[in-house]
């Protein structure tokens, strides 16, 4: 298993130190390292980079001319220096605003980012994407949603490697027909009952769970079916210690430093 420690032989018995942490290609920045750079920009994916971090997680949604933006929520109000819902803006006009200052004034000036430049940057980094896919009511359809996600992902710079996740089982499914050779992931906050027929019918055999719904039981069924299981948004360490050795795969957190130290 990944991140076990060195075997040791006491007689006739073999065992392995506890897992206390997850491998370092399992740590992704939650909207990159959000806790010290405005959330979901450039700047938020460069320090998590510098962290150290492999991944980070990220959001998109769709201008009112068709193109992707790395953000959150359907409006910009939150995240910048301006109001609105995306359906009205343009993207020249979204990625104008300040998607800093609300932060903190260091980052004055810091842009909303289009997926296509954030995946550029990711690519120079050597970085991975996991990108959060979701419906807002201004999308004109899925199709148009997972069509233009389907079109930055195939046309990126560099290799950058891309999972998809989202809490839409219809997402997945059809992200699945246009793009089978991606990770999914299905994002939940409890897991159903049905969760093993949810991940078959999509196909995919990833889950990303609130860390507050996991269980050892669970990780113990998922792990021994070959299903991994990130847990989302920890920033408390302790929290998952209980959870690495039952079969734990990742997390995703707010600041990576906490799982990987300093710098990385």
């Amino acid at each position: 298993m990944a991140g076990s420690g060195p075997q040791h032989i006491t007689g006739l018995h073999m065992k392995h130190d506890p897992i206390t942490a997850p491998a370092r290609n399992e740590v992704q920045g939650h909207r990159g390292a959000s806790a010290i750079a405005p959330e979901n920009t450039l700047a938020a994916f460069r320090a998590a980079a510098e962290m150290g971090a492999q991944w980070v997680e990220l959001d998109v949604a769709l201008s009112a001319d068709g193109i992707l933006l790395v953000i959150h929520d359907a409006t910009v109000d939150r995240t910048s220096s301006g109001t609105g819902s995306l359906g009205d803006l343009t993207a020249a006009e979204a990625t104008s605003l300040d998607a800093g200052s609300w932060f903190n004034p260091d980052f004055a000036g810091e842009n909303i980012p289009t997926l296509t430049q954030t995946l550029d940057l990711l690519g120079e980094l050597g970085v991975g994407a996991n990108i959060e896919i979701k419906q807002h009511e201004h999308h004109r359809s899925l199709d148009q949603l997972i069509e233009a996600v389907r079109d930055v992902v195939v046309g990126r710079q560099g290799n950058a490697p891309i999972m998809i996740s989202s809490f839409d089982i219809d997402a997945l499914r059809a992200t699945h027909k246009l793009m089978p050779e991606l990770e999914l992931a299905m994002l939940w906050e409890v897991v159903p009952a049905d969760w093993l027929a949810q991940l078959a019918s999509i196909p995919a055999t990833t889950i990303h769970l609130d860390f507050k719904a996991l269980s050892i039981g669970l990780l113990e069924e998922t792990s021994g079916r070959g299903i991994k299981v990130r847990a989302w948004t920890c920033n408390a360490p302790h929290q998952l210690l209980s959870f690495w050795d039952a079969g734990l795969t990742g997390v995703i957190t707010d600041d990576p430093r906490l799982f990987l130290g300093k710098g990385g």
